[in-house]
């Protein structure tokens, strides 16, 4: 009676366990398919040449009907995200909107699905060829751009050599007993002598060098190493344990020398997009182009601004720098001659 008993409840107790399972399992899937969807795509420049599709910035992206829970605006890649509200399912009918001062608006009505969204976006003001441009209404022609910018150079240059000689005192063959400096086998009694040298401020020692000059040489040993690897202070201490010896204790002296190199870089010219990258270290970028044959030269700020285009900045992981440049209207690229 009492097994039957235990075998009964044993029995309601794993079934409600199993429902319970059931019911968590069900949750979860529920507000699984209940989680907002995010919508995520690109916008870029609509053009026949798969190469002149550049990237475009900072188009405002909303939802017509009110089921997206913010507006978003497109970064310099031109990517996307728009988040739906929740309860906004799959296949649900959307309408995203385009808008950019610069290019036609665009309304894109679609289903709610998880694909990438790419928009192309056709430019305001078409490039047109030279030929095209009307006299009443002539362009400023950009030719022979380049980016101009500088970068430190350190050289190291040799400007004098540290020398001085010192030496160690001793006595040789002298048993060590109660000596409290001592040969290395412990037999003899030893002194020690250290000596520096000083690079001055700004300076610094490279290939230091110490050797016995007189004396018993081979019954001395270098204590103290301090000079092998250089610095502007260097020292050294020797252990003598026969009659005194002398020591050239010599290094160069060398002085950083910090120089600006500068450089030179072309952007690659795409229809109306220019584009060029300038490596970390890169200092003071500028950007020389000649405007309908005057050489001129525009000064890049942390906010690159450009009387003729309108130019944007990335900066990567490794602080490396990406820019990207539109040209303004009334303004068309011109091969240099």
């Amino acid at each position: 009676m009492l097994r039957a008993r235990k075998v009964i409840l044993w029995v309601i107790g794993a079934s409600l366990a199993s429902l319970l399972a059931i019911f968590l399992g069900f949750s979860f899937f529920r507000n699984y398919e209940r989680r907002p969807i995010v919508l995520r795509g690109a916008v870029i420049k609509q053009d026949d040449d798969p190469i002149k599709q550049s990237p475009i910035m900072d188009v405002e992206i909303s939802e017509a009907n009110g089921l997206a829970t913010a507006s978003a605006k497109s970064n310099f890649v031109g990517y996307f995200t728009i988040p739906l509200l929740r309860g906004v399912s799959q296949n649900e009918s959307v309408t995203l909107r385009f808008l950019h001062p610069d290019y036609v608006p665009v309304d894109l009505t679609q289903l709610v699905t998880k694909k990438i969204i790419i928009v192309h976006l056709v430019p305001i003001h078409r490039e047109v060829e030279p030929a095209t441009v009307q006299a009443e209404h002539p362009t400023i022609a950009v030719s022979n751009v380049r980016i101009r910018y500088s970068t430190e150079s350190t050289t190291q240059e040799n400007i004098g050599t540290g020398v001085k000689t010192f030496e160690v005192q001793n006595v040789g063959n002298i048993p060590c007993e109660n000596s409290a400096t001592c040969s290395p086998d412990g037999n003899w009694k030893a002194s020690v002598n250290s000596e520096s040298l000083d690079a001055g401020e700004g300076n610094f020692f490279r290939n230091a060098r110490v050797s016995c000059i007189a004396g018993p040489c081979p019954f001395t040993k270098i204590d103290t190493d301090g000079f092998s690897v250089g610095g502007r202070n260097i020292k050294v201490a020797v252990r003598n344990w026969s009659d005194t010896t002398t020591f050239l204790f010599q290094a160069e002296v060398f002085r950083p020398q910090i120089s600006d190199l500068v450089q030179m870089t072309y952007p690659i010219i795409l229809g109306t997009s220019l584009d060029f990258t300038l490596p970390p270290n890169a200092q003071g970028p500028s950007v020389e182009a000649e405007l309908n044959g005057e050489n001129i030269i525009f000064p890049l700020g942390p906010i690159p601004i450009l009387s003729w285009a309108d130019c944007n900045v990335s900066v990567a992981k490794d602080k490396s720098k990406f820019y990207r440049c539109e040209l303004n209207s009334g303004y068309r690229f011109r091969q240099a001659e």
